[in-house]
């Protein structure tokens, strides 16, 4: 039950119906609603966010770094549920891949079949500290398992800071060496194998890349959505986005104290992506960040790494986006758009023809 005594499904309700329904207005009105078009770094703020960020502030929701974790957590899963929506699949199964629980996402198309699939491991997002029990990002990994016509295999690692580092890391490796060693348990074709996350499970999902890389385990794909690539760093875009646009400099911190919380662990390669040895072999895939982003400058930092190393990855950057944008495929906007553009890349990555 809610504070003022309107149950919170009820409530969540009726906002997904607020959202939905200004999505839906005509632009002239939502940029009445919205205020002035906002203009950073050379790049326009995309009006739907604009609107979506002045509906949050009239609603003087607390964000979740400013609660308690535990009620963080809770508001966090809320605010994806409304923007994720209710998202089909063909089946979703819960079990644990190495002792790590994970629940594997059958697209309707494959549903039946009985020959190896192809297979996005994914790690989701939430600064290490949220996203439990697929909470946060269950439609997201629907949505890709359907418009990529894969499997998804989502893993459910331990968060801190009741699990400081490296414990996402070695959960995260723990199942994906537990599904490339056992294909058949899994369904799995290790030519077709990819992994993929945004912003701590971007992190999660390179540094996959790069194990895989140097220990020969099969990966053909890797798609890194707004990496956290280089912990307390202090890049401009850091600076310049670390209010107003959903990351903030408080989140940031709290993430990075709870997950990381000596200097040794934020220096660690594993999480220093951008300093991190980049060995030979690392799979193609593509990068996306967005334009107003903390993160937006460490993550384009590690694409030029990688191609420098020449790794066959693409970059792009969303200029009028911000962190988050991949949960928002339970809106009409540009977000969810550029969601199933990631989705096509991923199918074309692993090789299949275009749905």
């Amino acid at each position: 039950m809610a504070n003022n005594g309107i149950p919170a499904r009820v409530q969540g309700t009726v906002k997904e119906w607020t959202l939905r329904g200004a999505f839906a207005l005509p632009e002239r009105v939502k940029r009445m609603l919205a205020g002035p078009p906002v203009v950073r770094d050379g790049q326009t703020l995309d009006l739907d966010t604009q609107l979506l960020l002045r509906l949050q502030r009239v609603s003087h929701e607390r964000p979740a770094e400013l609660l308690p974790i535990p009620q963080g957590r809770v508001a966090l899963a809320a605010q994806s549920a409304m923007v994720g929506g209710r998202q089909p699949i063909g089946t979703s199964l819960d079990t644990t891949a190495a002792g790590v629980p994970v629940r594997v996402l059958t697209p309707r198309a494959l549903v039946g079949r009985t020959d190896p699939l192809p297979t996005l491991v994914f790690l989701h997002g939430g600064g290490f500290i949220y996203g439990g029990r697929h909470e946060t990002h269950d439609g997201l990994a629907r949505f890709l398992a359907e418009a990529a016509g894969v499997q998804v295999i989502s893993v459910d690692y331990r968060l801190a800071p009741e699990h400081p580092f490296p414990a996402a890391h070695d959960d995260c490796l723990a199942a994906f060496r537990a599904v490339v060693g056992d294909p058949e348990r899994w369904q799995v074709d290790p030519a077709r194998i990819a992994v993929g996350g945004d912003s701590a499970g971007g992190n999660l999902a390179a540094y996959l890349a790069l194990t895989a890389a140097a220990e020969g385990l099969p990966l053909a794909y890797q798609l890194l959505i707004y990496p956290m690539a280089q912990a307390s760093a202090e890049a401009p875009s850091r600076r310049m986005f670390d209010d107003g646009f959903f990351l903030t400099r408080q989140f940031l911190d709290l993430a990075e104290s709870s997950y990381l919380p000596t200097e040794a662990d934020c220096r660690d390669p594993r999480v220093d992506l951008v300093n991190a040895d980049i060995p030979a072999g690392v799979c193609p895939g593509h990068l996306v960040t967005a334009g107003y982003d903390p993160l937006r400058d460490e993550g384009e930092a590690y694409a030029r790494r990688l191609i420098e190393a020449g790794v066959a990855l693409t970059m792009e950057r969303q200029p009028g986006l911000i962190h988050g944008f991949v949960n928002w495929v339970g809106v009409d906007c540009a977000a969810r758009e550029v969601v199933g553009e990631l989705a096509a890349r991923l199918r074309a990555g692993l090789g299949l023809a275009s749905g």
